[in-house]
């Protein structure tokens, strides 16, 4: 009876002791040679392999020259062996690997993008394991923009006034048409000034 009594609390957090609280994180590009940055300063250049917290969620920024920059939104999800924790570990344990995330997995893994060609109407896209497309990068990052953009903010990595990449993409777009629309505006007013001036010196008695 004793030895089942310490049996729940010997193996509590039993996922913390198998899959510890980090995730290794195997990341590339296509083509390879982006520099790659994650929220929290983690950096590195695909291919490359990283150690990340499996309870925190995550974006990891690619810049490569000739390509468009891109940003992927890292996820952290529950596995299901959450339950399995429960019975083996007992209360206790699952207590733990919750608080630690040892029962979560990052997503997606691998971190693999292929990144589209500046000035292209490509879009970047997730591949799997095998090097098929999982997803475009935009579809998987509205997914799980809302979760991840809060559990950012909750971590100071993140303001909820700073604006995301295709936001700022649009501004930056409707600033620039509205340059050129003041611009053009500007223009006539000087050309009926000059014709106002010809007009003058024409009526001008010879």
């Amino acid at each position: 009876m004793a030895a089942l009594i310490v049996l729940p609390v010997g193996l509590g957090g039993c996922a913390t002791v198998i899959n510890g609280t980090s995730q290794d994180m195997q990341v590339a590009s296509e083509p390879s040679g982006a520099a790659v940055s994650f929220t929290g300063g983690v950096e590195c250049r695909a291919p490359c392999e990283l150690s990340l917290k499996r309870k925190d969620d995550y974006r990891a920024d690619f810049v490569l020259d000739g390509y468009k920059s891109e940003y992927v939104y890292v996820q952290s999800r529950t596995g299901g062996a959450a339950a399995g924790n429960i019975l083996l570990g007992g209360l206790i344990g699952g207590v733990v690997d919750a608080s630690n995330g040892a029962s979560n997995s990052l997503f997606p893994r691998p971190l693999h993008v292929r990144l589209a060609a500046s000035g292209s109407t490509d879009e970047a896209v997730l591949l799997g394991k095998e090097g098929e497309i999982v997803s475009t990068v935009a579809a998987h990052n509205d997914k799980v923009r809302e979760d991840v953009e809060g559990s950012l903010m909750k971590r100071g990595l993140m303001s909820s006034t700073t604006p995301s990449a295709e936001t700022a993409t649009v501004e930056e777009t409707v600033d620039s048409e509205e340059t050129t629309v003041t611009a053009e505006a500007e223009q006539p007013a000087d050309d009926v000034a000059e014709e106002s001036e010809v007009e003058s010196d024409g009526s001008q008695p010879e």
